[in-house]
């Protein structure tokens, strides 16, 4: 239900920025829908290739290994692993979020997974090395992944948390 709310508040928020647009009556909301066109067929192809490729990397996975280290019983040292994972994943959302739908059908947990997905979205090495060392002074850096460290374990925990209690 939630899902739902969201998606009907999306599109009321986008059908308001075009009448918007258009009321504006300069060209910004032909400009807009062409450029959104344009980024949705940029997207599709690699979405595609996402969604197909987790189904396919899910039958690949050892389904007793991933359940092992990854599975609802691994607790914290699996939610530590899948951290550990998500720091290490390279590439885009298309990968990581592919590899956490493969895990989840292969036997992932679910705080697991997303400890992973925070993981990923927080401490990616390809984005540290290519970015941020270079770009930003080292004490921002530090300061960043140091502050960032738990949060894969806060979000886990929650998860346990609210799951347990409810």
């Amino acid at each position: 239900m939630i899902l739902f709310a969201l998606t009907i508040f999306l599109y009321v928020l986008v059908a308001t920025m075009v009448l918007i647009a258009v009321r504006r009556r300069d060209g910004s909301a032909r400009l807009g829908i062409s450029r959104a066109v344009r980024e949705f067929l940029h997207l599709l192809p690699r979405l595609a290739v996402g969604v197909i490729g987790s189904g396919f990397l899910a039958r690949a996975l050892p389904q007793d290994v991933i359940t092992a280290w990854l599975g609802p019983d691994s607790g914290v040292l699996g939610v530590a692993l899948a951290a550990i994972a998500g720091g290490l994943t390279p590439g885009g959302p298309v990968v990581g979020y592919a590899l956490g739908s493969a895990a989840l059908k292969s036997g992932a947990g679910l705080p697991q997974v997303m400890a992973y997905v925070t993981g990923w979205s927080l401490y990616t090495l390809n984005r540290l090395l290519v970015w941020e060392i270079p770009t930003m002074p080292a004490d921002v850096v530090r300061q960043r992944i140091l502050v960032s460290l738990p949060l894969p374990f806060a979000i886990a925990g929650l998860f346990w948390l609210f799951t347990r209690a409810g």
